[in-house]
């Protein structure tokens, strides 16, 4: 430890306070800052080039990199879309039950596995539940995040401060602690962070992302819809006993005729069928998902007596552009359909997909088409899944125009890809580093054919890796010019003698602070023994010290540099100024109860 205040360590800490100012005020892109970091300690010789660069090799930015490329592969097999509608199924379009039930199964995995493989786990999942229940990323990728840090807390093993804590209590002399020795204080951590979302997220949280509120950022499906004013609202309804539905076709009830109203799909007992055919006959108890205007569906409901159903998973996952959307598509010159009609094509019995509008030459029709014929130029609006779009595209009748959304899915690798997740996990579990780990994980997702190395490289955030490697060197200054060692050091001998909570709460404070700019790991390494000396001299107990220096090395929500907090800043269109409003407030209750429960432990 350094004896004073060396010239060295002022402009380490003036370097510091350079940072901290322009992720508050934002100046720059996050990875922007994280790059000027960078350079100007290489620059001040604070850290050498190599040191300087070295964060691009570190173990936490390859083990992100590693995570990204497994995420991908894991929902390009479609398997977070089933557990996306299992979770849709049993917490409905809900943003609370939603936000309640991710967190808390991505918190309790956590437990056993390192937080940034479970959130990345389930990353893809929350994108698409996101969608499909018309809740914007920014609304539960951040609770979910700060849930996977919380139940890092919940085991020994659940995070690196933890997993490296009895190490340094066996160097110090001290008795190490138990696999569950900390969960009742991460179980307090994981549901009070819970609930403070569930009773203050539509406060704290962003409820749009910057692409949403940009016209550029706008997707095709808002473009089409914008471009050719097509009802975009989705209506759900449940046929009851005794409708006068029940027993007539889809033709038969003049839907399309007589209200203008189309029939996206219909849901009976657990299947779903999209763009039903015309001789398609409605029963008691089918789920109709419904698109048009709000008055012609509501006459359309009225005369028929159905009955609204607002939390229907046909519902959400329509609306939500999930499973399906909007695509243009136009008529070849020499077709075999040019000169038929719809009727005559059966287009929804063929291709599964419900005809929109109708654009022929100048003329544009939004009423019944079903027989006029189509002409080889024609373009025809229609609605469908992706899959359906998809084949659509590939039929040699027709020009597909409307990029499809969603890729197919590659379900043939469901067990390949789970191999390969797990397995990374595994190996990181039986001790191998974790960048080692993930990454052989997603190279064996490459070489067994899950995704493709382009898709692989596709899938990596690059901001998120400028910024993770542009903060190391500067944990890396903090470190070996003493500055970190020197601001703990002073700040002991202040407290030094003071109430037990004060200390606590010190202590929890500046190991936080630490954990923002340098690694978690190594903030704790560096005051564990510092506070080993401080429980002796004081009176009060070591372990217990020690043990809240490793809980408080996981408070990381105010800036987005933890490892999960920069996965997720970029998917949810994230501010530095999001984090310190929603992550401060969290930070708070974190000292509170840590320091708290701690002190009773005491």
């Amino acid at each position: 430890m350094n004896s004073g205040l060396t010239p060295e360590i002022l402009l380490v800490l003036l370097v510091l306070a350079g940072t901290t100012v322009l992720f508050v005020g934002e100046f720059f892109r996050v990875d922007v800052t994280a790059g000027l970091v960078m350079l100007t300690l290489a620059w001040t010789g604070l850290v050498s080039p190599k040191e300087a660069f070295s964060g691009f090799g570190s173990n936490a930015v390859v083990a992100i990199i590693g995570v990204m490329v497994l995420g991908r592969g894991i929902d390009r097999t479609g398997l977070m879309n089933r557990v996306s509608r299992r979770i849709l199924s049993l917490a409905g379009s809900s943003e609370k039950r939603l936000l309640g039930v991710i967190c808390t199964v991505v918190g309790l995995i956590s437990s056993f596995m390192q937080n940034i493989g479970s959130v990345a786990l389930f990353l893809p999942a929350v994108l698409r539940i996101s969608r499909a229940a018309k809740i914007p990323a920014s609304r539960l990728l951040m609770p979910v995040g700060f849930a996977g840090i919380l139940g890092g807390t919940l085991t020994m093993v659940g995070s690196g401060p933890l997993i490296i804590l009895n190490d340094l209590l066996r160097q110090g002399g001290q008795e190490p602690f138990g696999l569950f020795s900390v969960t009742p204080i991460g179980l307090a951590l994981l549901f009070s962070g819970i609930a403070y979302f569930l009773v203050l997220g539509k406060y704290v949280l962003p409820s749009k992302t910057p692409e949403e509120e940009k016209v550029e950022g706008k997707g095709p499906q808002q473009r089409l819809i914008e471009t050719w004013q097509l009802p975009s609202a989705i209506y759900c309804f449940r046929v009851p006993e005794g409708s006068p539905l029940s027993g007539m076709s889809r033709e038969e009830s003049g839907l399309w005729r007589d209200y203008g109203v189309h029939l996206l799909a219909l849901l009976e007992g657990g299947e779903l069928s999209y763009a039903p055919w015309r001789y398609t006959r409605f029963a008691s108890g089918q789920v109709l998902s419904l698109l048009g205007e709000k008055e012609d569906i509501g006459r359309f409901a009225s005369a028929n007596g159905l009955e609204p159903v607002e939390k229907s998973l046909l519902c959400t996952e329509l609306s939500g552009e999930g499973a399906a959307g909007f695509a243009e598509i136009i008529i070849r010159p020499k077709s075999s359909v040019s000169g038929k009609t719809l009727r005559q094509i059966a287009m929804r019995k063929n291709f599964g997909v419900d005809p929109i509008l109708l654009l022929s030459g100048a003329e544009e029709v939004r009423g019944d088409f079903s027989d006029q014929p189509l002409q080889a130029g024609s373009t025809v609006i229609v609605y469908g899944s992706w899959n359906a779009l998809r084949a659509l595209g590939e039929n040699p009748d027709f020009v597909l125009l409307t990029p499809v959304e969603e890729e197919k899915a590659r379900e043939g690798k469901v067990g390949i890809a789970a191999l390969c997740f797990l397995g990374a996990i595994a190996l990181a579990l039986s001790g191998f580093t974790l960048s080692l780990s993930l990454l052989s994980g997603a190279l064996a997702m490459v070489l067994f054919r899950v995704l493709s190395i382009e898709e692989a490289y596709r899938a990596v955030d690059w901001r998120t890796v400028l910024l993770l490697a542009g903060l190391i060197p500067l944990g890396i200054a903090m470190d070996s010019s003493g500055a970190a060692a020197f601001v703990a050091g002073e700040l002991m001998k202040v407290i030094s003698g003071s109430h037990p909570l004060l200390i606590l709460l010190s202590i929890a404070v500046l190991t936080t602070l630490f954990s923002l700019f340098m690694s978690n790991v190594a903030a704790t390494v560096l005051l564990v023994p510092l506070v080993l000396i401080i429980g002796e001299s004081t009176g009060l107990s070591p372990r217990a010290l020690a043990l809240l220096v490793g809980v408080s090395a996981s408070n990381s929500f105010v800036l987005p540099t933890h490892q999960v907090n920069a996965l997720l800043i970029g998917q949810g269109g994230y501010h530095n100024a999001d984090y310190i409003r929603a992550g401060g407030i969290m930070t708070l209750i974190f000292l509170l109860i840590a320091v708290g429960m701690v002190y009773f432990y005491l």
